[in-house]
């Protein structure tokens, strides 16, 4: 679990280094152009990390899928299988971008050349288009279809027979355990797939898409941390250390004072 997530963190951190470093230089710097190349290399790269994470968060609810129905077979296939799922998603997401950036970017643009985006998508880049794009939204669709809606019917069916495995269990105590291994994927891969879906499947390119887009990929990366560190009980428990820690400081210091301002009004007096 704790390789998958690791993965993970450096996946989210390779996502948000693609589009936020070019937002802020155009909310700071206001520097609002980018060359043809370096925004349809923008668009790979987001779109290839995009396709990659839902891939990875469909591996990671099957690592938790194969821990709570088979755990004692858990081992033995992850010690053959982990790295080589590890591997796969990046696979499905360099070839999985691949296409319908090639049909974009063969689309003529003849101006104006405006992006209503904060970042190279698809529907605001193929909307920009001089000649027919219908070809390059179909395949847009059709792309999303297999590298989005399919590992999210795979999540909740997974998901679906977790569940059923988990009322299965007699003890209160074994119940909450597999839980809460399962919630925080759950409730990261709903705030993922719930907007990616709406944004790619369903595509309008209106200021509704341009929201969820933002929530994708900047809310979420930024939540995730969180989401995940919090549900952790060492991080939790290493995070209340932290806060009586500073605690006792900040007593230490006001009883500090308190006798010093004693002492200073006894002198005085």
């Amino acid at each position: 679990m704790y390789y998958f997530i690791s993965r993970f963190a450096i996946l989210e951190i390779i996502f948000v280094s693609i589009i936020v470093p070019k937002l802020l230089d155009i909310l700071i710097a206001g520097r609002n152009r980018v060359s043809f190349g370096a925004c349809f290399l923008q668009l790979y790269c987001a779109d290839t990390t995009g396709i990659v994470e839902c891939y990875l968060l469909t591996v990671m609810v099957f690592d938790r899928h194969l821990a709570i129905t088979s755990p004692l077979q858990y081992l033995v296939i992850m010690a053959q299988w982990c790295k080589k799922l590890a591997v796969l998603p990046w696979i499905v997401g360099l070839v999985g971008a691949f296409i319908p950036t090639i049909f974009t970017a063969s689309l003529k643009f003849c101006g104006p050349n405006v992006i209503e985006h904060f970042f190279c998508d698809l529907a605001p880049l193929q909307n920009l288009a001089c000649s027919d794009p219908h070809v390059s939204n179909l395949i847009t669709t059709i792309t999303a279809i297999l590298v989005v809606l399919l590992p999210f019917i795979t999540i909740m069916g997974f998901y679906s027979h977790i569940i059923i495995t988990i009322l299965k269990i007699k003890s209160t105590e074994g119940k909450h355990k597999a839980f809460s291994t399962c919630s925080s994927h759950l409730l990261v891969s709903s705030l993922y797939f719930c907007t990616g879906i709406t944004v790619y499947v369903m595509p309008s390119d209106s200021q509704h898409d341009r929201f969820l887009a933002f929530i994708y990929t900047i809310v979420t990366p930024f939540l995730n941390p969180f989401i995940y560190t919090f549900r952790n009980r060492d991080v939790k428990c290493a995070f209340l250390k932290v806060l009586n820690s500073l605690n006792s400081l900040i007593l230490n210091k006001v009883q500090i004072n308190s006798k010093a301002q004693f002492v200073g009004a006894k002198k005085w007096f």
